[in-house]
């Protein structure tokens, strides 16, 4: 490793200059001579990413990358099908690409209506995980006041934000609702169906024609959509995961109802899976930026990663980033099965908020963290009003950034920079390929399975037993007037006494069940109401 950075020294400049991808043809720049490695370091790691490469290669031509299911993992051939390794997949993406398109057109020219004849004005997307995150972020950063269908999101089975959700659509009537799970029994997005559902019911207009079911062929979800005659239904393949599920069904129609050019998307993450198929790691930004995180982090995680983009329509890519990269590289065994803890945590904000938030934090508190910033070089819009002589709005942002950048690095804290032309489809579509192959790459140096997620499924799993326990609970209680304390019905029910506290607490909240209020919060009494 060198020693510390100092920002003002010629030798920065050079290695700069040493360390700066750029791509002539969409002035796409990557940035990561401000992470702290020598040349010695890159020569030990140019075989382990040569190798990386290749895997990537071999990945795209089909071969078995999630054993736990067997599964293939080929979200790259989705913005490029002649890489599908048969005619089947190709003919699946192509024929559904083609659907997705005709679909939209006849929303958009009034030919597709809701149930009472009514034009749609709105995309409600009910969803969890990467089937809400990805949509989020794109419709966030591309979306815009000439939006054909305003976009709205149900992402949780809170029924406060279900409410509020609803409550700020137009109308139902002028709503298409995209569900979208690929098993068809994800409890969050049928919570969210069926409290819409139950809207559209109470409004006496028939849900079916409006709306959409984006599932696995087949699925408890798909089989409902056929019985109640849905108005359409897009399929979801088990070759794609849902962190990774932004260029399929999942992501598209909802970019395409809002309005947003897929196909630039399309093209643009096509385009960066050309650059990082570069078998020379030295020229393939993916491999280049997995190289400046594992120098940041030691290969083992030891620092977290900051994200700060400076453009508002990219706020939500931290969160987006997020899960792509927690939940992909966070993994308790390798692939030989030992035990590694591995993965890299990831938060942010963005500039020039974060000048007001953390930054304080990341140049003098504990130095855990490296940041990654992305910036747009071009305004979409922009007055080019000077709010100070010879200065615009967004040279304040530009002049934030590198402010940032340098106090962090003349701090010894490092950073990696990713800059875009500007936010337009083609680049959002960059990005998000990017670090999908990023993550690709470095879970192979850190020799873990980036396409499963055992600590997901842990978690679905817990939360099932918890609800069996409440199940239990009621039982217990059903008949008993006198009412149980927890530790009774612990007793009862051979479960521990914590969980049910904090089941019965929630349920005597909700009025479900009620207790004598003067006794002390662990010697009350629960009993059923009604």
């Amino acid at each position: 490793m060198i020693s510390h950075l100092d920002s003002n020294s010629p030798q920065t400049w050079e290695r700069f200059k040493k360390h700066f991808f750029w791509d002539a043809q969409s002035n796409f720049c990557l940035d990561i001579s401000r992470i702290n490695f020598d040349d010695s370091f890159s020569g030990k790691m140019k075989e382990t990413l040569e190798s990386a490469i290749s895997f990537m290669a071999d990945l795209e031509n089909g071969i078995i990358a999630n054993p736990d299911e067997k599964r293939m993992v080929g979200h790259y051939w989705l913005r490029n099908s002649e890489k599908s390794p048969n005619a089947e997949i190709k003919s699946a993406i192509d024929g559904t690409l083609k659907k997705i398109i005709d679909f939209v057109a006849r929303v958009h020219s009034g030919e597709i209506r809701g149930e009472t004849g009514k034009i749609f004005k709105a995309v409600l997307v009910m969803g969890i995980g990467g089937s809400a995150l990805g949509p989020q972020f794109v419709a966030n950063a591309l979306g815009s006041k000439n939006d054909k269908l305003k976009p709205y999101f149900i992402d949780n089975t809170d029924p406060e934000g279900i409410e509020r959700t609803v409550a700020a659509l137009p109308s139902l009537e002028e709503t298409v609702v995209l569900v979208i799970s690929k098993s068809g029994s994800t409890p969050e997005t049928r919570n969210g169906m069926l409290e819409v559902k139950a809207k559209y019911s109470a409004a006496k207009i028939n849900h079916a024609g409006h709306f959409v079911a984006i599932t696995g062929e087949g699925s408890q979800l798909d089989k409902v959509a056929v019985a109640e005659k849905w108005l359409a239904r897009f399929p979801m393949w088990d070759w794609v995961g849902g962190r990774t599920s932004e260029f399929s069904a999942v992501g598209l129609i909802p970019a395409a109802l809002q309005g947003i050019d897929i196909s630039e998307m399309l093209r643009g993450a096509r385009y960066m899976d050309d650059l990082t198929r570069t078998k020379e790691p030295s020229k393939n930004p993916a491999a280049l930026l997995s190289m400046a995180i594992y120098a940041a982090t030691d290969g083992k995680g030891s620092k977290d990663m900051v994200v700060l983009p400076y453009r508002d329509k990219l706020e939500l890519f931290s969160r987006y980033l997020q899960q792509l990269i927690m939940e992909s590289l966070g993994k308790e065994s390798d692939l030989s099965g030992k035990i590694v803890h591995q993965g890299i945590s990831v938060y942010g904000n963005k500039g020039s908020t974060d000048q007001h938030a953390f930054v304080q934090q990341l140049r003098e508190g504990i130095p855990n963290f490296f940041a990654v910033f992305v910036e747009a070089l071009r305004d979409s819009v922009g007055s080019g009003l000077q709010v100070e002589p010879g200065i615009t709005s967004s040279d304040f942002l530009n002049g934030f950034y590198l402010g940032t950048r340098k106090a962090l690095s003349d701090n010894g804290r490092g950073s990696i920079t990713v800059t875009i032309q500007d936010t337009s489809p083609f680049n959002v579509g960059m990005l998000i390929a990017l670090f999908e192959r990023f993550v690709g790459i470095y879970a192979r140096l850190i020799n873990v399975n980036a396409y499963h997620q055992p600590g997901v499924e842990a978690g679905k799993k817990a939360a099932a037993e918890i609800l069996t326990i409440q199940g239990e609970v009621l039982n217990s209680l059903r008949g008993n007037a006198a009412g149980m304390t927890v530790e009774e019905l612990a007793s009862k029910i051979k479960k521990d006494p914590e969980s049910i506290f904090k089941i019965t607490e929630h349920l005597l909240a909700a009025g479900r069940v009620s207790c004598d209020a003067k006794a002390g919060i662990f010697s009350r009494r629960y009993a059923l109401n009604g």
